[in-house]
């Protein structure tokens, strides 16, 4: 089988590392395991996925307002965590 040197900064090794199911598992096993899309889903996206599985929302129509509401008035929340 054909192999590339490829060249990753430290916290993406830690990251490979911690998704490894045991501690033989190759790094070209966790990326072939990973599931990544060419385009992020939306919330709303996520939701009708939801629906035409379970058949029906986990959500109420209050809580779907509110959430509808909020994506109208966006506010910067505060937070103590930060984003890596």
């Amino acid at each position: 089988m054909t192999t590339r040197t490829v060249e990753l900064e430290l916290d993406a090794v830690e990251k490979l590392e911690a998704a490894k199911q045991t501690p033989d598992e190759s790094f070209s096993d966790v990326v072939r395991r990973a599931q990544m899309t060419s385009t992020p889903h939306t919330a709303c996206e996520l939701l009708e996925e939801f629906v035409r599985r379970a058949g029906n929302s986990p959500l109420s129509n209050e809580a779907l307002d509110r959430l509808a509401e909020a994506q109208r008035n966006p506010r910067q929340a505060s937070s103590h965590w930060r984003e890596s």
